[in-house]
């Protein structure tokens, strides 16, 4: 239930959600920051900077992705309700993140920024980067954990082909956060020419509001097709958490609309009394990576090492808005673990012959739960529509897949 207003937003505060969100960065990098605001509030309102982006991603980015019905999940799932798919593994690339790239450079371009940098996790932000620097001329280096790099090796040859320099972080738990770290540092290294193209909904402001923006296609496509296709809204939407991109994607264009549940999924690991990147479980207020939000941190206010068998997932916080909608209880956040994420990839792919990304499997594996919190299951949600983001294709975790899953004897 909505217990704050919808309009969340704070003229006094730059960048915040409720008491979430603003820039927290190292003094050299406030007149960056500053410029880039001013930048993409100047852009985001001219028409012909939004026409740019709109025919990249339809020309190029293969932009509107379909909204696939999945009756076969819904019967083995026990639900009356529709369930839709929403293909973000059909755009170019692979994934939801291709949007938010095409953005983010060509809005470099325009603020005359001729470097790009990335952070990634997963791989999947890199590549998308990489390619949108590849098709525009521009340089391109990707911050990448040393242990993703060694699970991802098909995005870290992606990239490489691409032409981007892939720089393995070795610090720390060697996963995204440590990828966010050196990015950072970079970006401090190289104030004037360097442009960072963060990947998710996080980081100081006015990021969180670029990348939600640049997301909202999602959501906005989803509003359409649906309609066009039972001409209603959506009842539920469900998507996975990480940083949180996909989902405020998905959720930005409904968020006002109380009449539409929304559930991010976050990844419980090993359990969440054990190794695990559930932020909103076990998560509390913090400020990290240049924002304040909810993070997996001790006593002392020390990072904890975050863990998912998907890559895109094993991050220790997340971003602003979501930390928000937790809080006032507009979106509910769910957590799976790896076991029951690997178990929802193998149904999806043999009801429906798609294989999601590890991190897209999250948001399959809540479904029983999600539906069980509207009533839809045991036969039940007859005429209601039930959306997931399927943000992400599971090439890139076929060496996942292999190891922990069809290598099993007992697998059929």
């Amino acid at each position: 239930m909505l217990r704050t207003p919808v309009d969340h937003r704070d003229d006094d505060a730059p960048g915040s959600f409720g008491r979430f969100g603003g820039r927290y960065v190292a003094e050299t990098l406030m007149p960056v920051v500053l410029e880039l605001e001013a930048g993409w509030n100047a852009a985001w309102a001219d028409p012909d900077f939004r026409s740019d982006v709109a025919r990249m991603l339809a020309c190029w980015a293969g932009r509107p992705s379909a909204l696939s019905p999945a009756p076969r999940l819904a019967q083995a799932l026990g639900t009356a309700a529709r369930v839709w798919l929403k293909r973000e593994d059909l755009n170019h690339t692979g994934s939801h993140k291709i949007n938010n790239c095409v953005g983010q450079v060509l809005l470099a371009q325009r603020l005359g920024k001729r470097r790009i940098i990335a952070e990634t996790g997963a791989g999947q932000h890199g590549v998308a980067t990489a390619t949108v620097c590849a098709k525009l001329g521009l340089p391109c280096v990707v911050y990448m954990g040393a242990v993703d790099v060694a699970r991802q090796q098909l995005n870290v040859l992606r990239m490489q082909m691409l032409g981007a320099t892939v720089v393995p972080v070795e610090a720390g738990s060697a996963t995204l956060k440590d990828a966010i770290n050196e990015a950072l540092r970079d970006w401090v290294a190289h104030p004037h020419d360097t442009h960072y193209v963060i990947g998710s909904v996080m980081g100081p402001h006015p990021y969180p509001t670029m990348v939600r923006e640049l997301q909202r296609i999602i959501g906005a496509e989803v509003r359409h097709q649906l309609h066009a296709e039972v001409g209603k809204a959506p009842d539920a939407l469900v998507a996975c958490v990480g940083g949180g991109s996909n989902a405020m994607g998905l959720f930005a264009e409904f968020v006002a609309d109380a009449t539409v549940a929304l559930f991010g999924v976050e990844a419980a690991g090993c359990g969440l009394h054990d190794r695990h990147a559930a932020t909103m479980a076990r998560g509390s207020e913090g400020v990290y990576h240049g924002m304040r939000s909810r993070v997996l941190q001790d006593d002392d206010g020390q990072l904890l090492e975050a863990h998912s068998i998907s890559a895109g997932l094993d991050y220790p916080g997340v971003g602003p808005e979501h930390a928000w909608l937790h809080e006032c209880g507009r979106a509910r956040y769910l957590a799976v673990d790896d076991a029951a994420a690997l178990a929802a990839a193998l149904q999806l792919a043999r009801s429906e012959g798609i294989l999601p990304a590890l991190e897209s499997a999250h948001a399959f594996a809540a479904l029983p739960e999600v539906l069980a919190t509207l009533g839809f299951d045991r036969g039940r949600g007859e005429g209601r529509d039930v959306v997931v983001n399927l943000s992400g294709r599971g090439d890139k975790d076929m060496p996942t897949f292999a190891a922990q899953l069809l290598a099993r004897p007992e697998t059929p």
